[in-house]
């Protein structure tokens, strides 16, 4: 039976900050959500579960503007499970493929519970309140973890409600600034058919938590990030999780139904323009950012040699292959790698009028 880590809105961290100094300010010592994770996770690194050994990692900030993180992982590119064969977006699970039924179970850290207290704001459960936590057992940082609901069910690797509300959760049940949840639908470089959300600690500060940000449809908190690369946000504090989650939800619906492949990146972040109120709120991380990048579809495409673009490089953390393109790549040629992925302009456009006008009329 594995541990099980039950929790309720009581155990969000609320008050966490970054330092003037862009270093990580910690507003209390690890709750037991990191605890439980990252004992979980050194043990089985300890035991030889993993298919490497993650050290600490080669890291640099990319010269420029956009602060990229680039990190030297060879062994993930090398030694990773192979990636399935994607068609579309709304590929059926397919039992006979992997899948996280077939895992060892020592893979498994604890399964996430959240005590609903009879029931969600409707009174009803249409979904189940658990969480399976596994390793991932390719790693690209410390503590990278998968969070996959009831794998039983064998969901495909579709966003349902659940699954964002509890990647939102996962973020402010942690006090580390640096932990992020991540995913990757179809054809954006998801490589199992069984629905699933990264999870993982970055101990570096991303442009991507302070990003400048326009308000498209107030009500719904919803956004258009100014800067490359292009995308949509929602914001949300421990409030108005399950709110924010139905609107996340409905834009991933919108996405799927128009074969639009996308990622997720879940973090916390200082809350948007329209919600500043004092001049420390550009160092508070008490609520968390969710960013959405509508992009190309890529089936059966030819990776790129330095980093493939997914969940973590739109963020602006690079996980490089090889040691040359490391050494050498520059902020321009990432932002050229990056581009050749993302929706043009004119496409991005006409999604955002679609989506806006999609939440109008809800």
């Amino acid at each position: 039976m594995p541990l099980q880590f039950v929790y309720s809105r009581k155990d969000f961290v609320t008050d966490v900050h970054r330092s003037s100094e862009n270093g990580l300010e910690m507003a209390q010592p690890p709750v037991e959500f990191d605890t439980t994770i990252q004992t979980g996770w050194t043990s089985r690194m300890d035991k030889g579960l993993f298919r490497y050994h993650l050290g600490d990692l080669q890291t640099r900030i990319l010269p420029g503007q956009h602060g990229y993180i680039a990190q030297l992982n060879i062994q993930r590119g090398k030694e990773r499970r192979k990636p399935q064969e994607i068609l579309s977006i709304q590929q059926e699970f397919n039992a006979k493929q992997f899948n996280f039924n077939k895992i060892n179970p020592e893979e498994i850290i604890f399964e996430m519970i959240k005590d609903c207290e009879g029931g969600n704001e409707n009174g009803q459960l249409h979904e189940p309140c658990r969480m399976v936590v596994l390793v991932n057992v390719s790693p690209l940082e410390f503590g990278h973890c998968l969070f996959v609901p009831d794998p039983s069910h064998c969901f495909p690797q579709v966003l349902t409600r659940f699954a964002i509300q509890a990647g939102i959760e996962s973020v402010l049940l942690s006090s580390d600034p640096g932990f992020r949840v991540g995913f990757n639908s179809l054809g954006a470089f998801a490589s199992v058919n069984h629905l699933h959300l990264h999870g993982y600690y970055l101990n570096h500060e991303l442009k991507i938590e302070s990003m400048p940000v326009k308000l498209l449809v107030p009500e719904k908190g919803f956004y258009h990030m100014l800067d490359f690369p292009g995308g949509f946000l929602f914001y949300t504090e421990s409030e108005q999780v399950e709110k924010v989650a139905r609107a996340i939800c409905r834009v991933t619906d919108f996405l799927v139904n128009g074969n639009v492949a996308h990622n997720l990146f879940f973090t916390r972040g200082c809350p948007p323009c329209d919600r500043i109120q004092k001049e420390g709120d550009h160092r508070s991380r008490r609520g968390v950012r969710i960013a959405v990048w509508p992009r190309i579809s890529c089936f059966g495409a030819k990776e790129e040699s330095a980093f493939n673009v997914a969940l973590c490089e739109l963020a602006g953390h690079l996980p490089f292959k090889n040691k040359k393109d490391y050494d050498d790549t520059t902020e321009k040629d990432v932002k050229d790698i990056i581009q050749r992925y993302l929706l043009s302009d004119a496409e991005f456009d006409t999604l955002e009028q679609q989506l806006t006008r999609n939440f109008m009329d809800f």
